[in-house]
């Protein structure tokens, strides 16, 4: 099952903090804005969307070691959400 959330990187700086943590995860995460989608794991990939608008980050919790290691993402991208 996939788990989506709307999120904002709006300054370059948010993009580099928000990368970090999500490559401390194993688990597969693309964000999505409109039809162009990217891995959230690479820098370049987000500079390539649109980041004035909030995006859609796609988790495919099926991969999640367990609820807790989600629980703890979502902890850890809070300041994110949008």
């Amino acid at each position: 099952m996939m788990q989506k959330v709307e999120i904002r990187l709006s300054l370059a700086e948010n993009v580099k903090t928000f990368v970090n943590i999500v490559n401390k995860y194993e688990f597969d995460m693309d964000l999505r804005a409109g039809r162009h989608v990217v891995d959230a794991k690479s820098i370049l990939g987000i500079f390539s969307l649109d980041l004035s608008k909030p995006i859609t980050l796609e988790i495919d919790d099926d991969k999640a070691a367990n609820a807790d290691s989600m629980k703890r993402l979502m902890d850890d991208i809070k300041p994110f959400i949008v």
